[in-house]
């Protein structure tokens, strides 16, 4: 995928999200915001999976234990959700770990629980 299309996409993802944190307010569940989210993305025609694992490979071995994407865009961007009082370490931790272990360019880490999304997106690169 060319720097263009990242960028594209991006802004779609991010209108997608101030869509759906318009309609449905902060403070529900992370669920709400995924189904609603994931809708509004494919309602703009962009292809879209939930809940893609990723396994877990160390060495060569493939270890017992898979990490869930919330949310995988075109097969190449992330989407970590979350609906929380404010973003944490461990968050942040959360997403680039999923970028590494998938080998994915981008991500963004989506906190819907505040009262501007603005304030609640944060963009990840790895490699990019």
């Amino acid at each position: 995928m060319e720097r263009e299309q990242y960028n594209s996409i991006s802004k779609e993802i991010l209108d997608s999200a101030i869509a759906v944190h318009k309609e449905m307010g902060p403070g529900l569940l992370e669920a709400v915001y995924q189904h609603c989210l994931v809708k509004e993305l494919r309602i703009r025609d962009i292809k879209v999976d939930t809940m893609v694992p990723i396994p877990l490979i160390y060495k060569g071995h493939l270890l017992n234990k898979d990490y869930v994407i919330d949310i995988l865009v075109e097969d190449e961007i992330i989407i970590e959700l979350k609906s929380v009082e404010g973003i944490l370490p461990v968050h942040e931790a959360q997403i680039i770990s999923y970028l590494k272990l998938a080998n994915r360019r981008l991500g963004f880490l989506i906190n819907f629980n505040v009262p501007l999304l603005k304030n609640g997106f944060k963009r990840f690169v790895n490699n990019f």
